[in-house]
């Protein structure tokens, strides 16, 4: 998922552990879009390439909005958001990180 979002021009994508957690899933991940409709392509394409691995249905919330979109692919959470979005929301704090900032970002791209 993580080559998808870097494939789609994702920014600031982060994969949070939440095992031992929560019982809502094994990871999140969290990724920026530049707009409503880089975040339904984004979407688009992680639909596709999950079926691909086998998992045919995929709840979506959000689309029509394009401004924070869900994709539910059972024990991994995807969260798609635009930049303001995110910063309001700051999943991430919810869950013991910080925003990453733009050169920590790009320093932790380089490392996938």
């Amino acid at each position: 998922m993580e080559r998808q979002l870097d494939d789609d021009k994702a920014q600031d994508v982060i994969v949070i552990n939440l095992i031992g957690k929560t019982s809502l899933a094994d990871y999140m991940v969290i990724a920026t879009g530049g707009s409503q409709r880089h975040l339904g392509a984004m979407s688009m394409h992680l639909r596709e390439k999950l079926k691909k691995l086998g998992i045919p249905s995929i709840p979506t919330e959000g689309e029509q909005q394009g401004d924070w979109v869900l994709l539910d692919a059972g024990d991994v959470l995807i969260h798609l958001f635009r930049s303001e979005v995110r910063s309001f929301y700051n999943l991430e704090k919810m869950w013991g990180l910080e925003l990453p900032t733009p050169q920590a970002a790009a320093g932790a791209g380089a490392a996938l």
